[in-house]
């Protein structure tokens, strides 16, 4: 089964969200957050449509299949198409 990479650290960390507040409204373990955050687990797809829906976006913006761009490279690739 292929690895899902997530975003749900850096979305936690945009909205000021403990791990344990991201878990009480997804009913789940704190525990689990971490697991997932770390790519320990992959959630169950009721899982990641719960966590989808408490963010507001869509699933592909949360999970893939393939690793996210990191946030400096988004950041850099943003800066040199403003230069042009």
């Amino acid at each position: 089964m292929p690895a899902i990479h997530n975003r749900l650290a850096l979305f936690r960390a945009e909205r000021g969200i403990s791990r344990r507040a991201l878990a009480e409204a997804v009913d789940v373990n704190p525990q689990t957050i971490g697991y997932l955050e770390r790519g320990d687990y992959s959630p169950s797809l009721e899982l990641a449509m719960k966590i989808a829906r408490y963010f507001d976006v869509p699933l592909e913006l949360l999970f893939s299949f393939e690793p996210f761009e990191s946030v400096a490279a988004a950041l850099r690739r943003a800066a040199s198409g403003a230069d042009e």
